[in-house]
């Protein structure tokens, strides 16, 4: 099947990667745009953990002011370059960060953050919850529990609140494949006027 431009442009205006990999990713699926979204969003991670070791050290802070100014955030988006660090759809994809801190005020960035003793408190309540359970299926509630539990504090786990489909992580993912360079989440801060 022949790819045309008009499918290639319509796979980079949704994902903004490369027109190379969109080309690539079509041929694979054979001209079908769903396929194609998967095959260049498993291309996002794969790029993402090869970049991983990478060194950081170039960034933007971005903030966002919810209407009205009574919720606001601050987030430090790191990449390897100033050549990324300057490029619009990089401030874009901080202050988008930004807006998702604002909204759903995550405790943790990262899983690795969260106190082993805070897990294990956890773990002690969900346990009473599943009580009475066989053990196999008692486990898997334990987990199930705790994911979503920490799921909804952690901000890379979270689903992004323009789409659901998905994660902040997923975000990242993109951004790596897009702009060539290992991009990490530095620090986030939240602010609210109490009422």
């Amino acid at each position: 099947m022949e790819i045309t431009t008009e499918q290639i442009k319509e796979l980079r205006d949704a994902t903004g990667v490369s027109i190379m990999q969109c080309k690539k990713a079509l041929e694979e699926a054979e001209g079908d745009m769903d396929k194609a979204k998967v095959i260049l969003s498993k291309a996002s991670a794969k790029s993402a953990s090869k970049k991983s070791d990478r060194e950081l050290g170039a960034g933007v802070v971005s903030s966002y002011i919810h209407a009205g100014g009574s919720v606001g955030s601050m987030v430090e988006l790191l990449c390897e370059t100033d050549f990324v660090s300057k490029n619009e759809e990089f401030q874009e994809l901080a202050r988008e960060i930004a807006m998702q801190v604002a909204a759903t005020d995550p405790e943790y960035i990262t899983g690795e953050e969260i106190d082993d003793e805070i897990k294990a408190k956890a773990t002690e309540i969900f346990a009473g919850e599943a009580e009475g359970k066989p053990e196999d299926i008692k486990a898997k509630i334990i987990e199930g529990k705790l994911e979503s539990h920490f799921g909804e504090k952690t901000l890379l786990k979270q689903s992004y609140i323009k789409d659901p489909e998905k994660t902040v992580n997923t975000l990242i993912e993109e951004g790596v494949q897009k702009f060539g360079e290992k991009i990490q989440i530095g620090r986030i801060s939240r602010f609210a006027i109490l009422q």
